[in-house]
């Protein structure tokens, strides 16, 4: 295949580029650098160093002996999106080109904003200019479970079937989104849908679970090769998080009382889905939804998991409850279904001890790297800022603060 990653500087894009090269297919990346920018705004940086995407793509050449080739610039931006699609001529695309993190889309209204019109427009331009120039590739777009928010019913692989006054149709799954971040991605797939109806395109959309994890096969062949992991409160994923302050001794910050129930994979199974995707793409004109996720927990349960994984290799973990920034139910009913992949093959990895045991002696590698003053949240959903944590910790800062 010839395969172009957009957003193929970040923490799945570059996995998944050279996951796709060593396999023997042909790789291209775009990128804007846009993550990098939104990441010195904030003043974070990702735990382990990370290789600017120049000499990411020059490492692979020198231990892979293949080329990766790489195109600079703005999804949103259709001249510099077409003249990638020309030049390349990808036959799949897999698009992770978008704001990631739903407190950024919280910080206040510029940055809900931003995330709408990078993630949306963006999309949807690079939808035009498939339609325009590369109508027969399959695009896999990353979406998320966030898109369902936490429905009082068995939540399905993108569709429902309903019954409404003796009628019998179906319909996209109803969408309950938490953050402006989140409901970018339902207006994605809705463009979505609408561009494979209109002008028969082929679009798998991704709507994956919460990622942990700190390497794959390829990262960890060189470490200019290393993916950018996360653990602040605007970037930093639940488990990864965890993960960092246990390293450092931080107490592990539990939002309200833990009962939110979520779903989760390994980064190495993010991209055994996409391979499993791209090997069996969509027909012309149609839109299909996989849910991407291999387990659920709550976020106490992660907790304890991490905790007793922390004691095992002789540190001493705490855990603290702070109040909840986030507008979200406590306790809720959460059933989602995820058979699509698992028939096409997909072989989980599973939340062990050992997992998160490797994680943590990984993660110890870097822990004079690690700065708690990120760690606590600060952004609160309702006002954006000012809501103080717990046991005199940072509180909240507003976004003109950092």
């Amino acid at each position: 295949m010839r395969i172009l990653v957009i957003g193929g500087d970040g923490y799945l894009g570059w996995p998944t580029a050279m996951h796709f090269s060593a396999a023997g297919h042909e790789v291209a990346v775009f990128d804007s650098g846009v993550k990098r920018r939104w990441e010195a705004r904030l003043g974070v940086r990702a735990l382990a160093p990370i290789a600017s995407l120049h000499d990411r793509v020059a490492t692979w050449k020198a231990v892979s002996g293949r080329t990766i080739h790489m195109y600079v610039g703005d999804v949103g931006d259709r001249s510099d999106i077409a003249a990638a699609l020309r030049a390349f001529a990808p036959d799949t695309l897999i698009h992770y080109g978008e704001q990631p993190s739903a407190p950024f889309s919280m910080i206040d209204a510029d940055h809900a904003i931003e995330t709408q019109a990078n993630n949306v427009l963006g999309t949807l331009q690079l939808a035009f200019a498939m339609r325009d120039l590369t109508p027969d590739a399959h695009l896999i777009k990353l979406g998320t479970m966030g898109e369902y928010g936490t429905p009082n019913i068995d939540i399905e692989e993108g569709y429902l079937d309903i019954e409404h006054n003796g009628r019998r149709d179906r319909v996209a799954f109803p969408k309950n989104p938490g953050s402006f971040y989140h409901l970018s991605k339902v207006h994605d797939s809705n463009n979505l849908m609408l561009a494979c109806r209109l002008w028969g395109l082929r679009v798998t959309d991704l709507n994956q679970g919460v990622v942990y994890g700190t390497d794959t096969d390829e990262t960890a062949r060189a470490p200019e090769l290393a993916t950018s992991f996360h653990y602040d409160g605007w970037f930093g994923t639940v488990i990864n998080r965890f993960v960092a302050q246990a390293t450092a001794g931080v107490p592990l910050t539990v939002y309200g009382e833990g009962g939110q129930r979520r779903a989760f994979l390994n980064i190495r199974d993010t991209l055994q889905c996409v391979g499993l995707a791209a090997a069996n793409p969509a027909a012309a004109g149609e839109f299909r939804v996989f849910n991407q996720f291999t387990e659920s927990f709550s976020v106490g349960e992660i907790a304890d998991r991490v905790a007793a994984a922390g004691r095992a290799l002789g540190l001493s973990v705490s855990r603290q409850t702070v109040p909840n920034p986030r507008v979200e139910s406590a306790k809720h009913y959460y059933n989602p279904k995820n058979s699509a992949l698992l028939a096409l093959g997909l072989a989980p990895r599973r939340l062990t001890e050992d997992v998160l045991k490797d994680m943590l002696a990984w993660a110890a590698r870097y822990a004079r790297r690690i700065d708690p003053r990120v760690i606590q949240p600060t952004v609160d959903w309702r006002l954006g800022g000012g809501l103080a944590v717990a046991d005199g910790a940072r509180g909240f800062a507003s976004a003109g603060s950092r």
